[in-house]
């Protein structure tokens, strides 16, 4: 970071924490800003000496503290935060400004221009990119994990004020202005300081719907249009011999309302109701986006003579509202402008109802769009003759960005995946058999014997499940789903859901229970050429990744599947899971699964005439497969991305890459060049055999080395239990799926986000890197010579280099000092002392080795600006956790919790969260 924007940033920290200081002075007392500063400034010291003995005494003199003044001090630090965070955003946002004013004519790095003047000198030819886009996809999906611990009233009071930064430093505001600004910023600040910091009560399923509709109505739908006017301003800088138009490669997706795996409150009125709500809100954009262009369209045939289609659609389209005012007449394009918003509002009218399934397609309402492609049809209608006539700035201005949007989003906004558990269809499928009088115990036939009953099921065309269903509950909840997913692509857009996700994929029976199920629905009709949804399995743990590429092979063995796939292009979608994968087998053994998985899968697709498009299911946390996103993309095996990828932004994500579109269009960039070099891979990229080989040592080793610890422990439960927060965390309400599948307190129905949310807590980090050290080290103690290997790997494989900066990254977040200090919370001093001293010899294994790997003396040393972001943290995060753990204390202490200390838990949780900015 250049001195001026160190500047800049410091200036605007300064700002935020003047002005909260002046907020605490004021509404707490000069005496709490006191012990603000007090407390800062020893863990400040304890951060430069550090000594668990200090630390202790530190937790203890805050322990001598009441309630109401560790609150304050939480309420403090938190606030402080998220204010530093947005000082940070702003910062990227200034750099991102900076590089477009630059006089350099020089694409900026990780944009679209970069990557395709590269792959230019390396010698793909335009038609090369112009193939690779009409092809190509790229689809982020909106997930509602529980891992964002802000309220969305602490959202929305953050993102007031990100806009009043902004406006402070564009177009050289004014003194005026700018105070006027800071006035605003104080309101603000003033308001988080006096508003509750958790929620009171858990979200529902449809307030994450709306909370995901706020960033991407607010963002989105300005910042798309603009990224694809970059990529063709890109392809026309690096290929000026030709005319580019640029296919809508780009989607979005969403889980938020169709996710039921495990969650009980997804049911499927609930998936309806999050179709609407999109539905909604897109089309009330449009509406407000037609009035706009009404205005700007004011072209008046007295000056050129209008198309005969145009004015044939525009009697066409008065004649389906007789009773609304006849559109101006000598103004052709404000009168389609007008009639477009007519059936926009029609359409919207339309959403009022509740779809219901019935046995027989229905005919759509006249008047009502019904997808995107006849209001794509309507409003190139008016581009092209804008075009015809020569006012080419109109054909190429708002409408054009209009039409962008509908080809991006349609009339439903974001695609809807729909996942179960694997589990819930064969339950149910045993029940739905049983009664047909197909098979009696479908559950406990083995897996060929299941597979070969639907697959002659599939093939024949009998109906099984009456149109009145009289099955269990759980059963007749499977059914319904389905039968609302048909009832939705009839009545509302054949567009808003394409996908069924199977979580716990294990047999290739799974696949075609979907597949059946949604026969009876009338989603899968071969012999009228229909098949509706992609069947979408999920390989999570380490075994099903092993055993993904046998079980795709076997069933693209099977005609009526091939069928299946040939009705929806020929291509099938493989998720991966990086949570549940690593929760079992630790960091290093999890992403080495999931790079061979993906290898071997896209052998067998292209074996078979087959495209295997991946969907990446990674998380926040570098715990479950997250960072940076274009690194994760360019450290993908060869061939596996190609140009199509999907992939989850889950929780805490969303807001901070979406939250201001200047973040998101630069984060929406990052991901079009990561795929562009990924789909045309360099080929000093790729592994060399013997770099293969060394994985193939180093990742069971790891796995080893983390079981034995987390599995094979029989005292590693309790420690896990009672050194972190995961017990007072059930109670916190920050989403609407449960911690755990069913009420089992076993680790393995843990879900992984809470595993991960819970070790980031007490500052250990572990699921980040445990095992990585100890693996390489016994490594480099039987072939000291490879150490050169592993460095020479770390220089030129992107996927070896991206799992240590990850590493190194979330390393660096951990403190075993403080650790140290939950350990303390543990019954039984023994234990704890036997378990963390585990755990602190491999965390400094794990140092150690990255340091060797990657030449550096300190974690972080090559990485500035994340290393000073870390380190003005640390002085403010510090505390939140000694606070923290005095409370914890007395929780556990009491026989009947006190309401209020919960409280303070609970907020402490979500300090340090914004303080680590890792959740889950």
């Amino acid at each position: 970071m250049q001195p001026e924007a160190l500047e800049a940033l410091s200036d605007d920290i300064h700002l935020l924490g003047d002005l909260l200081g002046e907020t605490i002075r004021r509404l707490a007392g000069p005496e709490a800003l006191d012990l603000v500063e007090d407390v800062r400034g020893t863990a400040k010291g304890l951060r430069a000496d550090p000594s668990v003995e200090e630390a202790r005494r530190l937790r203890d003199r805050l322990g001598r503290l009441d309630l109401p003044e560790l609150r304050t001090l939480i309420r403090a630090f938190s606030i402080y935060f998220d204010l530093i965070n947005l000082a940070e955003q702003q910062a990227r946002v200034r750099a991102l400004r900076a590089r477009r004013r630059g006089a350099d004519d020089a694409p900026h790095a990780e944009s679209p221009g970069e990557a395709l003047r590269a792959l230019r000198d390396r010698g793909v030819t335009a038609d090369e990119i112009a193939d690779h886009l009409a092809r190509a996809l790229i689809c982020p999906v909106f997930t509602a994990h529980p891992s964002e611990a802000r309220r969305r009233t602490i959202l929305g009071k953050l993102a007031a004020i990100a806009r009043e930064l902004d406006r402070m430093e564009r177009g050289d505001p004014v003194p005026a202005e700018r105070a006027r600004a800071a006035e605003a910023i104080a309101e603000e600040v003033e308001a988080l300081w006096l508003s509750d910091a958790i929620r009171g009560t858990r979200p529902t399923v449809l307030d994450e719907v709306r909370h995901c509709l706020n960033i991407v109505e607010e963002n989105l739908l300005d910042v798309v249009p603009r990224v694809y006017r970059t990529v063709e301003a890109s392809l026309r800088d690096a290929y000026p011999d030709r005319e580019w138009r640029a296919p809508p490669f780009l989607h979005f997706g969403s889980w938020i309302g169709g996710d039921r795996d495990g969650h009980p409150g997804v049911s499927p009125r609930a998936t309806a109701e999050a179709i609407r709500l999109q539905a909604e809100t897109l089309l009330g954009h449009y509406i407000e986006r037609m009035d706009a262009l009404w205005w700007r369209l004011s072209h008046s045939d007295r000056s050129f003579k209008p198309g005969e289609d145009l004015l044939e659609s525009i009697a066409k389209d008065a004649a389906l509202f007789p009773e609304s005012p006849r559109p101006p007449v000598h103004e052709p394009y404000r009168a389609k402008c007008r009639l477009i918003g007519a059936k926009l509002r029609r359409t919207l009218e339309s959403l009022r109802s509740t779809p219901a399934w019935a046995d027989a397609a229905r005919t759509p309402t006249p008047g009502v769009y019904f997808g995107r492609d006849e209001l794509l049809a309507d409003l190139r209608l008016i581009a092209d003759d804008l075009g015809r006539v020569g006012a080419r700035a109109a054909a190429n201005g708002s409408i054009r960005d209009v039409i962008r949007l509908v080809e991006v989003f349609g009339v439903h906004l974001l695609t809807l995946d729909l996942r179960q558990h694997s589990a819930r269809h064969a339950s149910a499928l045993d029940e739905i058999l049983r009664d047909a009088g197909v098979c009696e115990g479908y559950a406990s036939l083995s897996p060929d014997a299941r597979l070969d009953v639907l697959a002659r099921e599939l093939e024949g065309t009998r109906p099984m499940i009456p149109t009145r269903l009289a099955y269990s509950d759980a059963t007749n909840e499977v059914v319904e789903t389905f039968r609302m997913v048909a009832a939705l692509l009839e009545e509302r857009t054949p567009e808003a859901i394409d996908k069924y996700i199977i979580s716990s994929t294990t047999e290739p029976a799974h696949l075609l229970e979907v597949l059946l199920l949604a026969r009876e629905a009338r989603l899968f009709r071969p012999a009228e050429g229909i098949s509706r949804l992609d069947v979408v399995p999920l390989f999570e743990a380490l075994e099903p990744l092993q055993n993904a590429s046998p079980i795709m092979e076997k069933l693209l063995g099977l005609p009526i599947y091939r069928r299946h796939l040939e009705l929806r292009g020929n291509l099938q979608e493989v998720m991966i899971g990086y949570s549940d994968s690593n929760k079992e087998s630790g960091s290093l053994q999890s992403a080495w699964a999931l790079y061979r998985a993906q290898v071997d899968l896209v052998e067998t697709g292209r074996n078979a005439g087959v495209t295997m498009q991946m969907f990446h299911g990674r998380g926040g946390a570098i715990g479950r497969g997250g960072g940076p996103a274009n690194h994760a993309i360019l450290a993908q095996p060869r061939g596996t991305v190609d140009g199509r990828l999907r992939i989850t932004e889950q929780g805490e994500v969303i807001a901070d890459r979406y939250g201001h579109p200047g973040i998101a269009e630069r984060h929406l960039e990052q991901l079009i060049h990561a795929v562009l070099h990924s789909s045309f891979p360099h080929e000093g990229e790729q592994p060399e055999p013997a770099w293969v080989r060394v994985l193939d040592r180093l990742a069971p080793a790891a796995c080893r080395i983390y079981r034995g610890l987390v599995y094979e422990t029989p005292e590693f439960l309790t420690y896990f239990q009672q050194a972190t927060p995961i017990g007072e965390m059930a109670e916190f309400k920050i989403g609407s799926r449960p911690a755990r599948r069913g009420k089992s307190t076993a680790l393995e129905n843990l879900r992984a986000i809470p595993w991960v949310f819970s070790w980031m807590q007490c500052r250990h980090t572990l699921p980040g890197w445990y095992g990585l050290g100890g693996a390489v080290e016994e490594f480099l103690a039987e072939r000291p010579e490879t150490l050169a290997t592993l460095q020479e790997m770390y220089r030129r494989w992107p996927f070896w280099r991206t799992l240590i900066d990850n590493a190194q990254m979330i390393l660096a977040k951990a403190d075993m000092t403080i650790a140290r200090l939950y350990a303390d919370l543990v019954d039984d001093p023994a234990l704890a002392d036997a378990i963390f001293a585990r755990i602190s010899e491999e965390y400094r294994r794990a140092v150690e080795v990255v340091g060797r790997i990657t030449g550096q003396s300190t974690l972080l040393e090559k990485m500035p600006i994340l290393e000073r972001s870390i380190q003005q943290r640390n002085p403010y995060v510090d505390p939140l956790s000694f606070i923290q753990l005095v409370l914890l204390r007395r929780l556990r202490a009491e026989e009947s919790p006190h309401e209020d200390l919960l409280a303070g838990v609970l907020e402490s949780v979500n300090g340090i969260a914004s303080g680590l900015k890792n959740t889950g």
